[in-house]
């Protein structure tokens, strides 16, 4: 059984627009992989290609060049999308349908039936948390309960590879924070989820790999333990009563530098490195306020490829 569940090869996609038949490259050779079990973050500013290439990935439209495949089905073809369950960002429930009727529709759809089917259909619900809504009227529905019921959709029936686009969008800390729980939970029983997201904590916090896209282009690839290196990390030096001639030659000697308020920030690193600067302060007439050990996140490592 291959370890691989999804290869993008070099996909592109390149869109015309109306009236001027100018193109815009929306994907440009893309190429990454998700392996089997794991929890892989799809990353990027808005603009970046990233619901482009999901829509490739899930059949929604034909890319311009390039291929790739799940479990080994090109996409596009049906067999690619039978053991996968898919999310959108912005998913579309019919408004006259409850939770429970749209989440039933999807799993026939999906082929389940028979006797499961309705404790199928209650069991991914509750684990939504919608339950107290899942015989009332989309229409009457939140985003956040409208976001939550097309994750139902999703996992309704049982699917190997979980495809999410922007999950936690519309969603409260605590609606988050359920979202976060379900996809460990997918992953603890052994499946691969792919998600997008603009929350980096989120990110950080579950997933094993990531891909960073800027402009239709991959500009960032792999595993967060190698991305974000422990072992390379600075410190925050607040100091209180520093004027500007200082500030500048204090500024000098560290990765980084701010004002906040009255007090001035430094990013100085390694331990040698803020012994050395906590040292050139003793003659001077201010106040240390604090020394806080940091190590960079994905957010900075974000900011610095992507933006």
């Amino acid at each position: 059984m291959s370890e691989t569940v999804l290869l993008v090869d070099k996909l592109q996609k390149t869109f015309k627009k109306p009236f001027t038949g100018k193109k815009v490259e929306a994907v440009k050779s893309v190429s990454f992989e998700v392996k089997r079990g794991e929890t892989f973050g799809f990353l990027g500013p808005n603009g970046a290609g990233k619901t482009t290439t999901i829509k490739m990935l899930t059949g929604l439209i034909a890319p311009t060049a390039g291929k790739a495949t799940i479990f080994g089905s090109p996409i596009g073809e049906t067999a690619s999308r039978k053991r996968m369950g898919f999310l959108p960002e912005n998913p579309y429930i019919y408004p006259y349908l409850t939770p429970r009727e749209f989440v039933s529709m999807c799993a026939r759809l999906s082929g389940v039936s028979g006797k499961t089917l309705k404790s199928r259909v209650e069991d991914v619900i509750r684990q939504a948390g919608i339950f107290e809504a899942i015989d009332r009227p989309a229409k009457q529905l939140s985003k956040g309960m409208l976001q939550r019921t097309g994750l139902a959709a999703a996992l309704v029936h049982e699917p190997e590879f979980l495809l999410l686009d922007e999950p936690m969008s519309g969603l409260d800390p605590v609606g988050r924070k359920e979202v976060r729980d379900i996809i460990v939970a997918e992953r603890k029983a052994g499946r691969t989820v792919m998600f997008s997201s603009h929350v980096l904590a989120d990110v950080e916090l579950l997933c094993d790999r990531v891909c960073i896209l800027k402009k239709g282009e991959v500009v960032v690839s792999g595993a967060l333990s190698e991305l974000i290196h422990e072992d390379q990390r600075f410190s925050e030096i607040t100091l209180v009563g520093v004027d500007d001639s200082l500030f500048a030659s204090l500024g000098e000697r560290a990765k980084g530098s701010h004002r906040a308020g009255d007090r001035a920030v430094f990013e100085v690193e390694g331990d040698e490195g803020v012994r050395k600067f906590l040292g050139s302060l003793a003659d001077e007439k201010i106040r240390i306020e604090s020394v806080i050990p940091k190590r960079e996140t994905l957010e900075q490592i974000f900011v610095r490829q992507a933006i």
